[in-house]
């Protein structure tokens, strides 16, 4: 039993892990002081930014920010799209489209869909991509392989591989491999494994672990709720 806990605490930290060294980086960018805009432009079109008309990355876009292969500006009001990826070095209102990825240095507000999805602040809306990393996410989230949210997930997140939250998950976490949120206040549901620190709801998966419940239950093989009177019971656990 120890050996299934320790693997499925493995993958559901793997999110966490893969996404450090571009956390760090983000962190750095977020401190410098924000850039000055040149003015504001309706539209936005080129090559690869600065390649584009008007020339330059510090404009205000409110309207279309479209290039072959990079589309950059500061604020970023309306459509951004281009081949490999969109970058808003402030805030992002509207919709981000990419292949390669989508980055918003402060908070993105609308949808976003790439491969890879970042947001340095508040991701609200929607984002469909194969990786998301983000400070903190209010609504829905599709990810077809992981996510990582360093602070607080409101709302439904469906992975493929995992999912890891690193403070309170109010919601719906959904995924295949792995689900981690260090507070659970709604529902892990799993193919694999889920992790708590705290729950407040319910587990659904082969494997449930809390270290901690306030009130809930947990339905699959392995359930473990380390405060309980009977920590280990299969099929059904719980804590009222």
């Amino acid at each position: 039993m120890n050996r299934i806990v320790k693997c499925g605490l493995f993958a559901g930290a793997l999110a966490a892990l893969a996404a450090q060294p571009v956390l760090a980086q983000e962190r750095e960018y977020a401190g410098a002081p924000d850039p000055k805009s040149y003015g504001y432009t309706v539209l936005m079109i080129g090559i690869a930014t600065p390649i584009s008309l008007p020339w330059d990355f510090d404009w205000d876009v409110f309207g279309l920010n479209a290039n072959l292969a990079y589309s950059d500006c500061n604020k970023m009001y309306g459509l951004e799209a281009a081949g490999v990826g969109d970058t808003a070095r402030l805030d992002m209102i509207g919709l981000q489209a990419a292949l390669g990825f989508c980055y918003a240095n402060r908070d993105a507000v609308g949808a976003q869909v790439a491969a890879v999805t970042l947001c340095n602040r508040t991701a609200y809306g929607l984002t469909v991509d194969a990786f998301s990393m983000n400070r903190e996410f209010l609504g829905l989230r599709v990810d077809g392989l992981a996510s990582m949210t360093d602070a607080s997930l409101y709302g439904l997140s469906i992975a493929g591989l995992g999912s890891a939250v690193r403070e309170d998950m109010w919601g719906w976490q959904v995924a295949l491999g792995a689900n981690f949120a260090r507070r659970v206040h709604g529902f892990q549901t799993v193919g694999i494994c889920n992790m708590t620190d705290e729950l407040r709801g319910a587990q659904i998966g082969i494997v449930n672990y809390a270290a901690t419940c306030s009130a809930g239950f947990q339905i699959g093989l392995v359930n473990l709720i380390m405060d309980n009177e009977v920590p280990f019971l299969p099929i059904f656990n719980c804590y009222f």
